[in-house]
């Protein structure tokens, strides 16, 4: 074992409490999670073979523990999101009042509260993405799905997130424009520069002509924002990091 891998270790502790509180909402459980990925990553380090970076692998184990954690705890959503959220986004008549869904995104709280909304494997995946800025390769690694699955993940816990934070309080605007499914199927792809030319100037050709589409897509680029932003709350200060770099180093010892 690398004598600097406690120091790497510790390093990633703020990241990975951000990201367990996200998908936790409860801070003693997150500083659990971590710790816990930390000590578990100390006894495994010679399966660290360094074929994806330190912070993605510690992801891992956090995610699976967590999975784990939430199979013997049998958490459940607290409503069918995925439902709403799926028929709200196929009705082109819903829009939603993008100013209130994005002020509502602004409040930590009421973000976290959203996000537990969501079932995990859609939680997991827009904070890993939004907040941790991880790629969809990686995701898919960190959940052990493919690629495309990842990315489904990725699409659907931002829709449902939307459709959480607008509370169901639908606004309905006279509207004749057709194929809005095909252009909000599209929105989160487009944000993440992901669309092929031709459908990137057909989705903001529909933004342009739509006045259902267009507050839904400033939802969803604003909620994506606040979640980016979420992770800067779970701050560390040095005595903490300083308290687990002793506690790993004591472990190591032991072993």
């Amino acid at each position: 074992m690398s004598p600097d891998f406690v120091d790497e270790l510790v390093a990633e502790l703020p990241r990975l409490r951000a990201y367990a509180w996200s998908i936790t909402g409860n801070r003693h459980q997150a500083e659990d999670l971590a710790q816990e990925t930390l000590a578990r990553a100390l006894e495994r380090h010679d399966t660290y073979r360094g074929d994806a970076p330190l912070g993605a692998w510690l992801r891992r184990i956090l995610h699976n523990f967590a999975v784990d954690q939430g199979r013997r705890e049998r958490e459940t959503p607290r409503e069918d999101v995925a439902a709403i959220a799926d028929a709200a986004w196929r009705d082109d008549g819903w829009t939603v009042d993008a100013a209130a869904v994005v002020e509502r995104a602004g409040t930590a709280d009421e973000l976290r509260d959203a996000l537990l909304a969501l079932p995990f494997k859609y939680r997991s995946a827009v904070v890993l993405h939004d907040m941790e800025g991880l790629t969809v390769p990686a995701i898919a690694a960190i959940q052990s799905v493919s690629l495309s699955a990842a990315k489904q993940r990725l699409r659907r816990g931002r829709m449902m997130l939307v459709a959480v934070l607008e509370q169901r309080q639908i606004r309905r605007r006279d509207s004749q424009m057709s194929r809005c499914w095909d252009a909000r199927s599209q929105i989160s792809d487009y944000v993440d520069g992901e669309l092929p030319d031709t459908k990137r100037r057909q989705l903001e050709a529909h933004l342009v002509r739509c006045p259902n589409c267009p507050p839904i897509y400033a939802s969803l680029v604003g909620v994506t924002a606040a979640v980016g932003a979420l992770g800067d709350e779970a701050a560390l200060g040095p005595t903490q990091l300083e308290r687990t770099r002793e506690a790993l180093r004591r472990r190591q010892m032991k072993r």
